[in-house]
């Protein structure tokens, strides 16, 4: 399932807050942008109803989760935008990702170990 730019916002603030209630959600989001609380609520009914929150009812309020992995969403997503924007090359997409973004030292060092682990698997 690919999640839409609005339900990513949230899955992020779920992944690195922990389960939430919505007015948690809402607040964390309000912060980078206007976004209304009715807005929020109907985005994680919506998200729910698809399967990527869990939600636990507590009292009156209803506490979400993510129920999918942040590591298995950044998989999917990226596969498919390397599919579509990049006719399925990884390397198109590394080459032009570093093309177009100065990367640190400490950045090219974690590429060139990843390539040497990459190249030492069977």
């Amino acid at each position: 399932m690919k999640p839409t730019d609005s339900e990513l916002e949230i899955l992020q603030v779920l992944w690195q807050e922990g389960p939430c209630t919505v007015r948690q959600v809402n607040e964390r989001l309000a912060q980078n942008k206007d976004v209304g609380y009715t807005t929020t609520l109907k985005l994680m009914q919506i998200m729910h109803e698809k399967g990527l929150l869990t939600r636990l009812e507590e009292a009156r309020s209803h506490v979400y989760a993510a129920n999918v992995s942040e590591e298995e969403t950044q998989s999917t997503l990226l596969e498919r935008f390397v599919d579509t924007a990049f006719r399925g090359s990884a390397s198109k997409l590394v080459m032009h990702a570093l093309g177009n973004h100065k990367a640190t030292p400490a950045e090219l060092d974690e590429i060139r170990k990843l390539l040497d682990q990459i190249e030492k698997q069977p």
